[in-house]
Parts: C-alpha cells; structure tokens; sequence
C-alpha cells in the first residue's frame, strides 16, 4: 500500500532521509509531489551528491513510512541513475514519462505540481501534479529530419579493457630410459714368480744335502690374481612433479573507437553571432 498525504502530514518537519529496501540511507527528503487528480503523493526526491545539492526523484509507489524515513522500493544505484529533473517547480508529461519510463511504473498524461500550500502546509515540501511547465523558447530547427529538441547528443565510443581465462597449453611429465656408458677405474693386484737364489752356508747346508746327490726335480708355486667384478643396483635419485605459479606481464591493447564531434557552422553575412 503506497503513502497517503494523511500520512505525510503527520511527518514533523520533512527531517527524515529516503532509505533503500535494505535501509539504507539514499539521501535525506527533499520534496513531495502529489497527483493533481487524485491528491495522492506520486513522487520523493532524495538529497543526494555534495552536500545535498543534487536531488533525484524516485517514484512513491509501493513506498512505505517508517517513522521520520520514506522507505521506497529501489536502491540507491536506481535512484542516483533517474533522469535530471528540475525540482523547482512542476513536472511537465514529457519529465513525468520519462520517470515512469525509468521506474517501470507506468506512465502519467499529467503533470506533477509542487505546491506545498495545498497539502502539506509550510513544511517545505512540494507536492501535487498540475499542468504547469517549465519549457524554454526552443532555438532552431532539425533540418535533416524531424525536429526533436533544440540540442544535439554528442556521444562517442569508449574502450573497455578486460580480461578472460582460456586453456594455453598443457604439461606432462614422461618418464623414459636411456643407456649410457660408465667408466670407473678399479685397482687389481696379481702375483707374479720371482725366483731367489742364495749361496750354501753353513745354515743351509743341511737342506741342500739333503737329498740325492744327482736328481731331476719339479716345484710348483700357485699364482693368484684378482679381476674386476661388476654388479648394478637400482637406487632412487629424485622425485619430480609439476606445479604452477602465476606470471602477470603488461600487455598493451590497441582498438579504434568512434567519437562525434559538433561544428558550428556560421554563415559570413550574420552579424552578433557568438558561440557559448
């Protein structure tokens, strides 16, 4: 159920803010405009920008009082982002629809009066919808179609730089074997013959008389050497695995974008002419 003007009269002093949905504050409350046919409040503005210079219309349907506050049914986002209205006087049809155009809400073949006299008495808060606008004298003419108002829309292209994840390659880890040669060297030792001979005296004469004293005889010595011996065992080495980290790198991006640009185009023969 939306606000009454029975219920805005009961407001003291217009000091509370117009809050979002979730309660938070958008701006404090500026005016209050009524429906001229029906009496009925249509629209809030909300203080909003430095110091409350900016006032921005919301619309009050589906809006609700909570104490001092107005509690309407769009978010501070919504609200800054409504069409730049004049607040100091009456809402023509052409500003109420492009309000209700924004909200969604419907649409107006009124206009929206402020008049604070009528509803609210002295409180500063304006309301009501009436017939009054605020239209200038419209300078010049469309000529390469049908008029539309008295100002060109400038507008031009701008760039938006972002980025996206997408798949750049893969990595594997393979495991192969391959055979190379190894060359150690290794000590061997080995026993050669060596023969001794030594001269009969009196300690070995005994042994050298011995036996006959005319023979044939054969001695025999065993001789040792040692070979290389070559066994292989399998040892673990390492442990290898595969790990990311992430790399950041400027990267410049180049695109052409369009942009309108508006001459003045003045004929020689008019005289008092001056751009502004």
């Amino acid at each position: 159920m939306s606000i009454t003007a029975e219920q805005l009269r009961g407001l003291p002093d217009f000091d509370g803010n117009v809050v979002a949905p979730d309660g938070s504050k958008i701006g404090a409350i500026g005016q209050v405009y009524l429906d001229d046919q029906t009496g009925d409040p249509s629209w809030v503005t909300a203080k909003t920008g430095l110091f409350g210079t900016s006032q921005s219309f919301v619309t009050l349907e589906g809006a609700t009082l909570q104490g001092r506050d107005i509690r309407v049914a769009f978010d501070e986002h919504k609200v800054k982002g409504a069409p730049r209205v004049d607040d100091d006087g009456a809402l023509s049809p052409q500003e109420e629809d492009e309000l209700y155009s924004y909200y969604g809400v419907g649409s107006s073949d009124t206009s929206v009066r402020n008049d604070t006299s009528d509803v609210v008495g002295n409180t500063g808060v304006t309301t009501g919808t009436g017939t009054t606008t605020h239209d200038r004298e419209q300078v010049g003419h469309d000529t390469s179609g049908p008029t539309t108002d008295d100002a060109m829309t400038r507008s031009e292209e701008r760039l938006r730089v972002g980025t996206q994840s997408r798949e750049a390659g893969r990595a594997r880890l393979r495991k192969y074997v391959v055979t190379e040669n190894v060359t150690q060297t290794v000590p061997v030792s080995h026993e050669e013959v060596r023969v001794q001979r030594e001269p009969i005296t009196d300690a070995n004469i005994g042994d050298a008389t011995s036996g006959p004293a005319i023979s044939e005889e054969e001695h025999e010595v065993v001789l040792h050497e040692e070979t290389p011996v070559v066994a292989k065992e399998t040892v673990p080495v390492e442990r290898v695995r595969l790990d990311k980290e992430t790399v950041t790198e400027q990267q410049t991006v180049s695109e052409e974008v369009r942009k309108e640009q508006i001459d003045t185009d003045v004929d020689n023969d008019v005289r008092g002419s001056r751009n502004s």
